[in-house]
């Protein structure tokens, strides 16, 4: 064939109904002209050609019609695995709806087979892909900020990217999430969000406000639960960042820690927490203005929950290689290539960073965490949250009230699980 797409079967067909006509009324040198341009299109053999023009061109129906090959009870099992997953796509689930369906079965929200385990490793993509596509998940999008002008502070500190394929865990990196709502006047809350970049594991915090000391009292919170050691702090170029106050913090908390930045104006240069801030913060919270010492607390009530669910239950994919690709036109593009999804607790447990204690805590804790449940509790915590009043005029908020250190009026309220090293996730 001289085109460089190939037709369809039904363009063929219907490129020949209309040369049907033309042939038909020909003179049989005019008809070998016209056979020798159909052969040149369709690419058929010059016989095959000649006996459809001499019959009724229309595609056969089957005489037998093919049957659904996955039933009720895989579409129902992929349903309840997408859901304890909360619907992510289908190259994320496609390699982990074995292990998760018989972690399921042992909480008791699914009934397996020798047969649904078997369909479960066969199914392909494309068809977890159109199941999903009935089920339907509608993702908000991540508003735009304006980074601010560099200051002294940050000059000393070297701009870089933290590399696409990192393997070593402990490079995270960090930005501010603004929940100011329309109005960015007064205080608000905001969400301190880390990301590294070798596993995808993932913390967050809340803090209202951000002066120097609810930043401290957020990384002091994560310092107390990550299970491996920091390595590398990369956010903005905010000033909540970069200040003599938070600078001396982590060089006096950890010994060695780097520290880097984006540069100005470029989100690029912290792509991995620019693209959490969306699924793992915004999908959930919104855009709503929230303002209260109780907002605060609740919302890190529900964080502390997605901790679980994101570290232990979400896998996330990770580019493998990039390859150039030159174009008709000259211009190469960089095609990617994603490895086999994983949580970033599996991720996290290839590694050699993982102390083994916290490795059975950590699994312990996902073997007795009901994922369904779990999910069930954040949109619970979620329809809380959004019920609480915001500040008024007549009340002043004490952000001493939501530090990490709780006053003892206020320990009395918690439920917390201590996994190791003394370090604890209070579940609210």
């Amino acid at each position: 064939m001289s085109n460089d797409k190939e037709m369809t079967i039904n363009e063929r067909y219907k490129y020949l109904r209309k040369m049907q006509k033309r042939y038909l009324k020909a003179q049989e040198k005019e008809r070998s002209k016209l056979l020798d341009e159909m052969q040149e299109i369709t690419g058929y053999h010059r016989k095959s050609l000649l006996r459809l023009i001499d019959s009724k061109i229309a595609r056969k129906q089957r005489q037998r019609q093919r049957g659904r090959t996955y039933g009720v009870e895989v579409v129902y099992a992929l349903q309840v695995i997408a859901e304890s997953f909360d619907y992510p796509c289908a190259e994320r689930l496609h390699h982990n709806l074995v292990w998760m369906v018989k972690h399921l079965q042992s909480h008791g929200e699914l009934e397996l087979s020798s047969i649904l385990i078997h369909q479960l490793e066969k199914i392909s993509v494309s068809t977890i892909r159109r199941i999903l596509k009935r089920l339907g998940r509608d993702k908000p999008s991540l508003p735009r900020k304006n980074p601010k002008d560099a200051n002294r502070h940050r000059q000393d500190v070297p701009t870089r990217r933290i590399p696409w394929n990192e393997q070593i865990p402990g490079h995270f990196e960090a930005d501010l999430v603004h929940h100011c709502g329309p109005s960015a006047s007064g205080q608000y809350i905001h969400t301190l969000q880390m990301i590294d970049a070798a596993t995808g594991w993932s913390e967050r915090v809340a803090i209202l406000g951000r002066s120097y000391l609810v930043m401290q009292d957020a990384f002091q919170r994560i310092l107390s639960r990550l299970p491996f050691p920091v390595l590398e702090i990369h956010p903005d170029n905010g000033g909540e960042f970069f200040n003599a106050h938070l600078i001396n913090f982590w060089q006096d908390n950890i010994k060695g820690v780097e520290l880097s930045r984006s540069r100005p104006y470029f989100k690029n240069d912290n792509c991995f927490v620019e693209q959490k801030n969306a699924s793992e913060i915004r999908a959930y919270i919104g855009h709503d203005r929230l303002d209260t010492v109780n907002q605060t607390n609740m919302l890190n009530q529900l964080y502390d929950k997605l901790w679980i669910y994101y570290n232990l239950f979400q896998p996330v994919m990770r580019i493998s290689d990039k390859i150039m690709v030159p174009t008709k036109d000259g211009v190469h593009r960089i095609r990617r290539r994603y490895d086999d999804a994983k949580t970033p607790f599996d991720r996290l447990s290839a590694t050699d960073k993982l102390d083994p204690v916290e490795h059975r805590c950590l699994k312990q804790l996902r073997k007795d965490t009901n994922p369904r449940k779990l999910r069930s509790d954040i949109y619970r915590l979620i329809d809380r949250l959004h019920r609480l009043p915001n500040a008024t005029e007549k009340r002043n908020e004490d952000v001493y009230e939501t530090l990490f250190e709780v006053p003892e009026s206020m320990k009395g309220e918690d439920v917390s699980v201590t996994l190791s090293n003394d370090r604890t996730i209070y579940a609210g």
